[in-house]
Order: structure tokens, then C-alpha cells, then sequence
């Protein structure tokens, strides 16, 4: 019986967490698609069009260590609802900045959605802790396919809201604020009981030891390139898509083709894990990524958007779940705090960068050149993971022997 229960809450907190994620993504992928644009809006120098999205990453990697720490010592329910009450002051901000048309308090606010999404990406540890050691790759891609409604909603949201008041995009923002309202009772339902205590004393190694675990580079470096890569053409989509003479509905309609690649896989990459080993996925995805590279610079007509995104988001979608499953194996109880949140600050990093070098080298030096920029870091995590992968395949074979 006891078995019977621990198993129906289990499945519980899945569903619930996947909820969420559903919520937290369609926030996302809305802002995504309309971020560069109100940036370009609002702000004279198109340069700074990416602005607004680099703020979003800086308020997640200001936030990610310490949200960590937070959820440990209040635990996820509360520290989710946290997340949710900042985010929705953040889309507040957004929404004054819009009526009032100042491109800095637009980006400030971005920022706050930042530091929401920074607590929202804990789902998918939520759910690694949430689940038996054999279920934590298939309970995380399960997590992450609620991400699936983001993609589909997302850039419709923003498409069907975009001019529903006479300022642009402030129907959008405002609509996402009474959205991200309904995640307070769903968070409710959740049930992943704080830390035991003795837990919370127990011995710890440094984080520096821990970071100097292979596994534990190799997973934070591929989180951070795949997730890196991921914002840096995603990021720039729309404003190539429109420079290139196709409409809003064209470019909405490619970006939510991208959100669904990204999470679609989820209901197979758990599977995929325990077949063929979580370090070849993850090097499919490197493969994948470069794939998306090579149809982008082959052309600007729609298709070769759309194909591009949609390899980019399996691409993302084998690294990230990858690297997630990676990561849970080199911690301890006591340190999962701070290894997941170096993990996410290294992520918002890179995505910083990332998204803040999108618009400029996009005006700057165009598509194709962007694209090809992303390849040196697609073959530094390729060798890391193949190296990885070639040392653990050697160690079983001597111990085998």
C-alpha cells in the first residue's frame, strides 16, 4: 500500500510539474517571439533590439544559484510560487513600459520575467527529485513535454493578442499576466516535501570538487552550448524572418513549429537515454545542431527557417535532457542545491551572451554569419562528449575483464 502511494504521488507531482511547465513556456515562447520585436519598437538603434532578451537571461543568471538555495530551504512549492509572483511583476513592468513606450523599463521588466523563468527551469530537477533513481530521465522528459502547450499556444498567443489595444504589443503582455495568475492553485496541488533536515546538515564536498568531476563539466558545458546555441538563432529568427520580407504570422508559426521540436522528443528521449546511453544522445544532438547550421546558411525561404528551427529545437531537446540526466548523477543529496544552481547560472550565462551578440552580429554581419559563428562551440561539446563517452566505454570494458 505504502508502495501503491508513494507511486500515485509520484505520478501526481509529474502532472502537476508538467502543468507548470506548460504555463512557464507558453510565457516564454510569447516573449520570445515578441521580445526582439517590442525592443525594435521602442528603441532607435535596432542593434539594441535583442536587449530586452538578454535582460530576460541576466535575470535568470543572477537568480539561478540563489533560487537553488531558496527551494532548498523553503522547498519547490514555495520557491515556485515565488517565481510566479515576480514574474508576474515583471509582465506589469512590461506592460506600463509599453503605454509608456521607454525601451529601459521595458527591458527591466523583461528582466523580472528573467528571474521567473530562472525558477520555473527547477521543474525538471523538481521532477528528478520527485521520482525513483531508474525514472529520473523519463519523470524529467515528461516534465519538460508540458512544454509542448507553450509551443503550440505561445506564438499564437502573441499573434492573436498582438493588436488587441490600440498599443501595440501591450495586449500580449497584459494577457500573459492574467495566464501566469492561473499557475498560484496549480502550484497548490504539488506535493515534494522540504528537505529533511538532517539532510540539510549533512557533509558536503565543495562545489569546486564537485565541478572537477569529467561528468559534471561535460553536462554543464553541453547545457550551456546547447541552450547557448538554442537562444542565438532562435533569438534571431524573428528579425531575419522579417528583414527577409516574411510576415508576423509566418514567423509565429516557424517559431511554434521550433517550441514543439523542442519538446516533443521528450516522450521518447527518456527511452532513447536508457537504450543507447545518455552520452550518445547527447552527441545526436550535437550532430543535429550542426545540421541546423547547414540548412540555415543554405537558403532565407520559409522552409529553410522552418527546417533549421525545428532541427535546432531537437537538437536542444537531446543535449538538454541529456546533460540534466548526466548532472543527477554527480551529486549527492546535500549538494544538489549548488550543483544544480551553478548548472543554471552557467546556462543564463551563456545564454546572456548569447542573445546579447544575436541582434548585433544579425545587423551586423547577417544570417549566414551568425549561423557559422555557433560551429566552434558545437565541435568543443562534441569533443567533451565523445571523450566522455570513449573513457566510460574503456572503463567498462576493464572492468569486464
Amino acid at each position: 500500500m505504502a508502495s501503491f502511494s508513494s507511486s500515485r504521488r509520484e505520478t501526481r507531482n509529474i502532472v502537476v510539474l508538467a502543468a507548470l511547465q506548460a504555463i512557464l513556456l507558453t510565457v516564454g515562447a510569447t516573449s520570445i517571439t515578441l521580445h526582439g520585436l517590442a525592443g525594435a519598437w521602442l528603441s532607435a538603434d535596432k542593434a539594441l533590439a535583442t536587449l530586452p532578451v538578454t535582460g530576460w537571461v541576466l535575470g535568470g543568471a543572477a537568480t539561478a544559484f540563489g533560487a537553488s538555495l531558496l527551494m532548498k530551504r523553503i522547498g519547490r512549492r514555495a520557491g515556485f510560487a515565488c517565481g510566479v509572483a515576480i514574474g508576474v511583476c515583471g509582465l506589469a513592468v512590461c506592460s506600463f513600459a509599453l503605454h509608456l513606450k521607454s525601451f529601459w523599463l521595458f527591458v527591466t521588466g523583461a528582466t523580472l520575467l528573467g528571474v521567473y523563468n530562472a525558477f520555473g527551469q527547477f521543474h525538471r530537477f523538481a521532477a528528478a527529485d520527485a521520482a525513483r533513481p531508474e525514472l529520473r530521465a523519463r519523470a524529467v522528459s515528461y516534465v519538460l513535454a508540458g512544454g509542448l502547450v507553450g509551443g503550440l499556444a505561445g506564438p499564437q498567443f502573441a499573434r492573436s493578442t498582438l493588436d488587441v489595444l490600440s498599443t501595440r504589443f501591450l495586449g500580449s503582455y497584459m494577457s500573459l499576466g492574467v495566464l501566469l495568475l492561473l499557475a498560484l492553485p496549480v502550484i497548490g496541488l504539488l506535493d515534494i516535501p522540504k528537505e529533511p533536515e538532517q539532510e540539510l546538515a549533512a557533509p558536503a564536498r565543495p562545489l569546486a570538487t564537485i565541478a572537477a568531476q569529467p561528468q559534471f563539466l561535460v553536462a554543464v558545458c553541453a547545457a550551456g552550448v546547447g541552450y547557448g546555441v538554442m537562444n542565438l538563432l532562435m533569438t534571431a529568427t524573428p528579425l531575419a524572418m522579417g528583414a527577409c520580407g516574411h510576415p508576423f504570422g509566418t514567423t509565429a508559426s516557424v517559431i511554434s513549429a521550433h517550441v514543439v521540436a523542442m519538446y516533443l522528443p521528450s516522450f521518447v528521449t527518456g527511452d532513447l537515454i536508457r537504450r543507447f546511453g545518455t552520452l550518445r544522445v547527447m552527441l545526436w544532438g550535437v550532430v543535429l545542431n550542426a545540421g541546423c547550421v547547414w540548412v540555415a546558411v543554405a537558403g532565407v525561404d520559409v522552409a529553410n527557417f522552418w527546417a533549421a528551427l525545428v532541427l535546432l529545437g531537437v537538437a536542444w531537446n537531446f543535449l538538454y535532457v541529456g546533460a540534466t540526466t548526466l548532472l543527477t548523477e554527480t551529486y549527492h543529496p546535500a549538494e544538489k542545491a549548488k550543483a544544480q544552481g551553478a548548472n543554471d547560472m552557467f546556462i543564463y550565462l551563456m545564454m546572456a551572451v548569447s542573445s546579447f551578440l544575436s541582434g548585433a552580429v544579425l545587423e551586423r554581419g547577417g544570417w549566414s554569419a551568425l549561423n557559422l559563428s555557433a560551429l566552434p562551440f558545437l565541435a568543443g561539446t562534441g569533443a567533451v562528449v565523445w571523450l566522455l563517452e570513449r573513457r566510460q566505454r574503456r572503463s567498462r570494458s576493464v572492468a569486464a575483464v
